[in-house]
């Protein structure tokens, strides 16, 4: 903050030196407070003197915040010819920004006055206080956690005082102490500290927006005490010295001259340098002989040591680790015992071939300091006497013994010693063998080996496994010892590889005898199908094709078959399939077209996978030309079917007869629905036999709902002769019997022919309405000669009823049998008309 400060205030000392003469006395800028907190107002104005009163006497201030124009400036004149502007920025939101109060020059705006502008906040109480005892520098080191940043300039003094008790009074101030720039710490010399004796400390924050304290510390300086670590080196023991026991190291610290009269104790801790080791602790350790010996290390194994000290009984504080010590334990004797397991193969009739395997048992931390293996032979002949057979670093040594030689030794030997020897007895199998052995790959790198023990039980098992079939002399096998003889089975994990064939030899072992050995071989994980049968062509048709290929024996490793899938596409790119059981060795395949290429392949698939045979390619049949005859011939019959069907059916239809016109029937065309738009006229309606009025070519009688009269009908029927209801007909204001002295002429262009609607009931008493309509839409297109009787027998009367006219039905329809087509018009509604 303070080297930001003194570049804004060289920057604003320069700016003001480029003023030109005439404005360098010009402007003032003064400000309510100079740091504000972040997020507040602040008011700042800015007085232009007289002394520029040449630039015009409304000249206009402006306002810069770093390089933004700020609006809301309040510009007023003051007395003797000054102006000032005032300006409040509602909120600071840098930490530190310049604000320029600025005069409007022309077309450019000149800097009269620049002010910093510094916002933060007030400190935060520091925490985190705490105090160390140093008797190296002899003095009383402090430190703590100043808190966030406030964006200010904050100093922090570590304040203290002397007191007695809990530090509820306070006897003597001492100096403050103040941390250099930038350190959370201060150190307080022994001059200004009281032993043995309550001191109070705090820390104190402060910036220019005000102060904070920190919680007090209360504490006596010599409970705080810090040593210095000691110096930790092993101890060389003198030539007269017994050596050390195994695993063990001597070692010996020396503590920091100024706490040589000070009790104390220390703790020891070490991890050897290979891998990824823990350290492990030691502690207490003496203080007063500064010597230990340290028991259970490896041997021949580099470790790293480190120690530190603090005061004891009194209080203190743990001392920082020493640095770390390097040593390498001695190196001893193995001290391992050996697993054993022989092969034998008789070379001549005087000698044998051995071939001798061992395992140390634990298999890894004391096989490093084991330099080699020796096997010897002690004769029987030869008092004393020990011949050695091999001398090898590695797990297995071939050599030759005479037929008589029963047992060899067996040791590990670095520079330390050899181990205790290991016997091995060539053993004869007199044992009782396996009951049972069977294998089960749980997993593609392992094997479960079981058997069923013998009786007596053995006392263990040897258990060899490896590639492929078996072979005496060879020595790549894997093979382990079960001690324990209840067993029935193990698990074999070690140089097991997936989808391989594995030979497991199992033999107990007896008290001094062992059994036979019986293997049983096991793949580690089975394979799908290497490959899938051939397909083969047996017979073919137009639209079928029979396959049949040769099942694959079972083989070794294979996973047995579960199904075929047969596949076939045509050569529109169309693919079909179906799925077949394993013993299937055949399929017909149908539904195919004539003269078309099909690519057929197989699949056999398994649990463990599945593979495809090579693609057949096949042609049907194409169909011969009298089949083809025969096709085209049910088609053409089954075309010629289809026409006469269709003629039939036009010629059977039921229609008018052509040498009649086709006559329009008015009551079922629009002129049912069609109601004129003129007035309405009261026709009266005299007798029908009048000569005046003209005969009625169509009446059409709707039935009323109700047949019985309402109180409003009248039963006088004599002015209607028994009309119905309702009565709606067109009345043909000519005489249609009347002879035509012109030819007929075309319906467009015939005369004009008036129609009449006719509204009546036989109940209401007066005249009935008549509505004219002058229509040029002709009724009959011309008149015919009506049919005979035996012409159409629809127009005869029903043979079974022989109506008898009355003198009603001459009254209404009497004019209606002169006209030749409405002889059959049945009229419904009115009593005695059932038909003519």
């Amino acid at each position: 903050m303070v080297g930001l400060g003194t570049w804004s205030l060289t920057r604003a000392a320069l700016i003001i030196l480029l003023l030109p003469r005439s404005l360098e006395e010009c402007g003032r800028i003064s400000s309510s407070v100079p740091i504000v907190r972040l997020g507040d107002a602040i008011t700042v104005s800015c007085i232009v003197n007289q002394n520029c009163s040449h630039l015009g006497p409304e000249a206009q201030i402006l306002w810069k915040l770093g390089a933004e124009l700020q609006p809301g400036g309040r510009q007023q004149h003051l007395p003797g010819g000054a102006q000032e502007s005032t300006i409040t920025l509602p909120h600071v939101n840098d930490p530190w920004t310049l604000l320029s109060c600025c005069l409007l020059w022309g077309d450019s705006l000149q800097i009269l006055d620049q002010v910093e502008l510094q916002a933060g906040y007030p400190p935060f109480a520091p925490y985190n206080l705490s105090c160390l005892m140093n008797l190296t520098t002899n003095s009383l080191t402090c430190q703590w956690e100043p808190g966030p940043d406030t964006h200010l300039s904050t100093n922090f003094t570590l304040k203290g005082f002397k007191s007695r008790g809990n530090c509820q009074t306070q006897e003597e101030a001492i100096p403050d102490c103040v941390p250099k720039d930038g350190q959370s710490r201060c150190s307080i010399p022994r001059k200004h500290l009281h032993l043995y004796q309550t001191m109070g400390f705090w820390v104190q924050a402060e910036n220019a927006l005000g102060t904070s304290v920190s919680s007090q510390l209360c504490l006596d300086p010599m409970d705080v005490v810090k040593l210095e670590p000691p110096t930790l080196r092993a101890l060389d023991p003198g030539p007269e010295a017994a050596p050390p026991q195994q695993g063990c190291v001597q070692l010996q610290w020396e503590s920091w001259r100024a706490t040589l009269y000070i009790q104390q104790k220390c703790e020891l801790r070490h991890q050897p340098q290979r891998g990824e080791a823990t350290w492990t602790l030691v502690s207490p350790l003496p203080s007063k002989t500064l010597q230990h010996e340290l028991c259970g290390l490896l041997p021949s194994t580099a470790y790293s040591l480190q120690m530190r000290c603090m005061r004891w009984p009194l209080t203190g504080h743990w001392s920082e680790w020493s640095p770390s010590l390097e040593l390498s334990t001695p190196q001893q004797a193995p001290s391992v015992r050996l697993d054993t397991w022989w092969r034998q193969r008789q070379r001549d009739p005087r000698t044998v071939d051995v071939q001798l395997f061992w395992k140390p048992v634990p298999p890894k931390e004391d096989r490093e300091q084991i330099q080699g293996y020796l096997v010897s032979w002690r004769p029987s002949d030869q008092a004393g006497a020990v011949l050695p057979l091999c001398n090898t670093t590695e797990l297995n040594c071939t050599f030759q013994l005479p037929t008589e030689a029963r047992e060899v030794a067996l040791v590990a030997y670095n520079t330390a010693g050899t181990s205790h020897p290991t016997p091995v007895v060539f053993l004869e199998s007199r044992g009782a063998p396996l009951d049972g052995l069977h294998t089960m790959a749980l997993d593609p790198h392992s094997l479960w080996v079981g058997w069923e023990p013998p009786r007596p039980q053995p006392q263990g098992y040897v258990i060899e496994w490896g590639l492929g079939t078996p072979s005496p002399s060879s020595s790549h096998k894997t093979w382990k010892m079960e001690h324990n003889g209840s067993i029935t089975g193990t698990l074999l994990q070690e140089n097991i590889r997936p989808f391989q064939l594995y030979e497991i030899t199992v033999t107990p072992l007896y008290q001094d005898t062992r059994g036979p050995s019986q293997n049983i071989y096991a793949y580690s994980q089975e394979m799908g199908p290497s490959h899938a049968p051939e397909l083969h062509l047996k017979n073919i048709g137009k639209t079928w094709a029979q396959l049949e290929w040769v099942p694959q024996a079972p083989e070794l490793g294979k996973s047995p078959l579960t199904h075929y899938t047969i596949f076939w596409t045509n050569v529109q790119g169309q693919s079909f399939s179906t799925v077949l059981n394993a013993s299937s060795h055949g399929f017909v395949l149908h539904s195919l077209e004539p003269a078309s290429l099909y690519h057929v392949y197989l699949m056999a698939s398994s649990q463990a996978g599945a593979t495809n045979s090579t693609s057949l390619t096949l042609m049907t049949l194409a169909l011969d030309v009298s089949e083809l005859h025969i096709i085209l011939g049910l088609c053409g019959l089954l075309l010629l079917l289809t026409c006469f069907c269709g003629a039939a059916r036009f010629c059977y239809r039921p229609r008018k007869n052509p040498l009649w016109p086709s006559v329009p029937d008015p009551a079922h065309s629009s002129l049912g629905s069609w109601v004129p738009t003129m007035a309405e006229e009261v026709f009266q309606l005299p007798s029908l036999w009048d000569p005046s009025m003209p005969p009625i070519t169509k009446i059409t009688v709707l039935e009323e709902e109700e047949k019985k009269p309402g109180p409003w009908e009248s039963s006088d029927s004599s002015g209607t002769c028994g009309l119905p209801t309702l009565v709606q007909a067109y009345v043909l204001q000519k005489d249609p019997r009347a002879p035509s002295l012109q030819p007929q002429s075309q319906s467009g262009t015939s005369d004009q022919v008036l129609y009449g609607q006719v509204l009546g009931s036989p109940t209401q008493p007066g005249p009935g309405h008549y509505i004219r309509c002058d229509s040029t839409q002709p009724l009959l297109g011309g008149l015919t000669p009506s049919p005979k009787s035996y012409e159409n027998l629809w127009f005869q009367t029903s043979p079974l009823r022989t109506p008898e006219p009355n003198q009603e039905d001459d009254c209404v329809f009497g004019p209606l049998l002169d006209f030749p087509l409405l002889q059959g018009l049945q009229v419904h509604g009115v009593e005695g008309l059932g038909g003519f």
